[in-house]
């Protein structure tokens, strides 16, 4: 029996929909005092009606809406004890075809704005007595490859290297901070793709099915947890086995 986290301030970036909003139906779940972020107002209001949490909308490249996503934790839930710095973009590009904005807006994002973000909660974070940071970064970057997501993987991968760091630099302050690198996740954008593309996703899976997002939200409440006090600076592949295979043909000598 892990120790619950039930009262626990809990932020989530990007957690309007996808992974996030995974992680926020967990940590709700579990008892937690949840904020949600997310850029659009809209989308936001309503994931946090259909979550049953708080919310508001920010956006994390801005150093700004950073302090204002900190402080309005605070206000609301009394603090911060968890911070999942999830919010990414991945749009898809060639190199060919990618200019300095491209590059800009990717990094601004996933790599500034979980830095900033994780700068703006440090003193709450601190003032807990058991803060957590959960970096959501990715197989893609840190482990493999996908052709139109160089700069969305090596986003992924700075993520990971400022995660060693500061978990360095904030371990004298009783905070951890970990990351949960997702495979091939279950959300609304692959829904879209078809019944066909999702067959393909899960035959090169180990365990032939794709993750849901509650997967990743299983991951971080357990990171969250007194259990995994003692965690950090780790990265935690949930994939499904997804970077094992040495080749397609392994899996199909199953």
């Amino acid at each position: 029996m892990f120790t619950s986290v039930a009262g626990r301030s809990v932020i989530v970036t990007g957690g309007t929909k996808g992974i996030g909003k995974g992680i926020a139906k967990v940590f709700k779940a579990a008892g937690a005092k949840v904020l949600i972020v997310g850029r659009d107002e809209e989308t936001a209001r309503a994931a946090a009606e259909e979550l049953g949490v708080s919310h508001l909308a920010a956006d994390v490249s801005r150093p700004d809406d950073c302090v204002r996503i900190a402080r309005t934790a605070v206000q609301r839930h009394g603090g911060v004890d968890v911070l999942c710095a999830n919010a990414g973009i991945f749009p898809d590009k060639r190199l060919t075809d990618m200019v300095e904005a491209d590059i800009d807006h990717v990094l601004a994002v996933n790599v500034k704005g979980t830095m900033l973000c994780v700068q703006a909660c440090l003193a709450p974070l601190q003032a807990s007595g058991r803060g957590r940071v959960i970096l959501t970064s990715s197989i893609t970057g840190p482990v493999t490859g996908y052709p139109g997501w160089s700069h969305y993987g090596a986003s992924k991968a700075a993520q990971l290297g400022f995660m060693r760091s500061a978990a360095m630099e904030l371990a004298p302050k009783g905070i951890t901070v970990n990351a949960v690198l997702p495979g091939n996740i279950l959300t609304e954008s692959l829904v879209e793709h078809g019944d066909e593309y999702l067959r393909g996703m899960e035959a090169a899976i180990p365990l032939r099915r794709l993750g849901t997002v509650e997967d990743i939200g299983n991951a971080c409440l357990f990171l969250a947890t007194e259990e995994a006090a003692y965690i950090t600076g780790h990265a935690l592949v949930v994939d499904g086995g997804q970077i094992l295979p040495e080749s397609q043909e392994s899996l199909s000598v199953m």
